[in-house]
């Protein structure tokens, strides 16, 4: 996705060709989360070009710190779903300006269609099947909320003031699609999933859409990293039965 340098107290991020406004977006996304609740390291500088960002001490696990920031960013609830901003997943950009009330639009419109066109060779048959799952899921709405976007355990530093939130996508959206990703590549304590459940506890229902979340992220992979990813489309299909 780039290049990151440690430069004695900064942190450099680079690319040889970005697209237009992929660290600029960083930068507010950043911002966005420290507003809301979150932690994260400061933004010495931004341009086309790159990132400067403090460089953090490690420092150890703390579940519970973690647990305490994103609960309290996806407990405040925003006007609508998307944002105003440029969206960017690793350095793929998703649709702008289009947010919305209905969640369920939305998240088909400008999240998944947009990945479907992007990977149709590589799913070949799968493709059709996911948009038979969208035409007959409808997934549980808690209320737009702030989400990190991109929330895997490597964009999360543990460090010496407790966890910090870094590399984000952030636009407003369902909380259940920040857990997705925390549970589809694992990582995260048990310290972490007691806490949050303590401060802002999972309904049922909102369980039951992870795996359906889940698509939006594996597609990003099979965009990004080829047809071994379809496996994973297969396993979230057959759970709801598609």
């Amino acid at each position: 996705m780039g290049e990151v340098w440690r430069c004695g107290p900064f942190v450099v991020k680079c690319h040889h060709a970005p697209p237009a406004g992929l660290y600029e977006a960083e930068a507010k996304g950043l911002a966005s989360l420290a507003r809301s609740g979150g932690k994260t390291p400061h933004v010495h500088h931004v341009d086309h070009d790159g990132l400067v960002l403090e460089y953090l001490e490690p420092g150890p696990t703390d579940g519970p710190d973690l647990a305490n920031q994103l609960s309290c960013i996806h407990s405040q609830r925003r006007a609508q779903y998307g944002w105003a901003e440029p969206v960017f997943i690793g350095r793929l950009p998703l649709p702008r300006d289009q947010r919305a009330d209905d969640w369920q639009l939305f998240w088909k419109s400008q999240r998944i269609d947009p990945l479907l066109a992007l990977t149709t060779r590589p799913l070949g048959a799968l493709k059709h099947r996911i948009i038979s799952l969208l035409e007959s899921y409808s997934p549980p709405t808690e209320g737009p909320c702030l989400l990190h976007g991109d929330l895997w355990s490597g964009n999360v530093v543990m460090s010496k003031r407790g966890a910090s939130l870094i590399d984000p996508s952030v636009w407003c959206g369902e909380r259940g699609v920040d857990l997705a990703m925390m549970r589809l590549f694992g990582g995260f304590p048990q310290s972490f999933w007691s806490s949050y459940e303590e401060r802002l506890p999972i309904p049922r229902e909102v369980e039951e859409a992870i795996p359906y979340y889940q698509l939006y992220y594996i597609l990003v992979h099979v965009h990004f990293f080829g047809v071994g990813y379809c496996r994973e489309v297969s396993r979230v299909l057959e759970q709801y039965g598609h």
